[in-house]
């Protein structure tokens, strides 16, 4: 009987991880039907960095996920937010990199004040405030080092007239920043007042420095090794 309730016990310890990877691969495969451009192993580690953000408390709003993809070019969507409680796309849409970062590809990244470079990693959203670009969204940068200087940078989504199908059209690729995620104008409030108040905003690009010693990412060897 012992060994029997032994053998049980170890089978149910090892069921509840594979339901758990089987649960977040049919949700993968769901969400990135729903997001063309995006890749799934892109996706997991967002999916990856936000669980483990929201396992320490530093993520509140777990029901929604918003990933940018930074190695798509600024002509293309790749700003991607999920409701990931009704699996489901709420927005898929343009968004700029900064001055600094490059052109219509961005290729550099940086945490320091004045280089008007995009970063990398995982956010938080905060609140919302009227400036200078209008109604804008404070982010929190939780990777010490790689986007933690974001709030001192005033590194914020908000709305710009250069992103738009005709700023791709004149230039072959969106205006740029001064390092924050700027969003079409006519959709910026929508996604702002969707996404506020605590929820997780993932920036990725293949850095390889970053991928293998984010915090919140480390241990995912199989997942990064794949993603271009």
């Amino acid at each position: 009987m012992k060994r029997l309730l032994l053998s049980t016990a170890v089978a149910l310890v090892f069921a509840v991880p594979m339901h758990a990877a089987g649960s977040s691969d049919r949700l993968v495969s769901s969400l990135v039907r729903q997001a063309p451009g995006l890749r799934a192993n892109v996706l997991k580690l967002a999916l990856t960095a936000a669980t483990r953000a929201e396992d320490q408390g530093l993520v509140p709003r777990r029901e929604l996920l918003t990933v940018i993809d930074y190695s798509l070019p600024s002509s293309q969507p790749r700003l991607f937010c999920f409701d990931l409680t009704a699996h489901k796309l709420l927005f898929r849409e343009l968004v700029a990199h900064g001055k600094g970062s490059g052109g219509d590809v961005a290729n550099f990244f940086s945490n320091s004040p004045g280089s008007l470079a995009t970063s990398l990693g995982l956010f938080v959203t905060a609140d919302t405030y009227e400036g200078g670009n209008g109604y804008s969204l404070r982010l929190r940068g939780l990777e010490e080092g790689i986007n933690d200087m974001a709030w001192d940078r005033a590194i914020v989504m908000h709305g710009a007239s250069y992103v738009s199908q005709e700023a791709v059209k004149a230039l072959g690729r969106l205006g740029r920043s001064w390092g924050c995620p700027a969003v079409r104008p006519e959709i910026s409030q929508k996604i702002i007042d969707t996404i506020r108040g605590g929820s997780p905003v993932f920036a990725y690009y293949p850095d390889k420095s970053w991928l293998s010693t984010s915090a919140f990412l480390q241990k995912v060897a199989g997942a990064v090794a794949s993603v271009r």
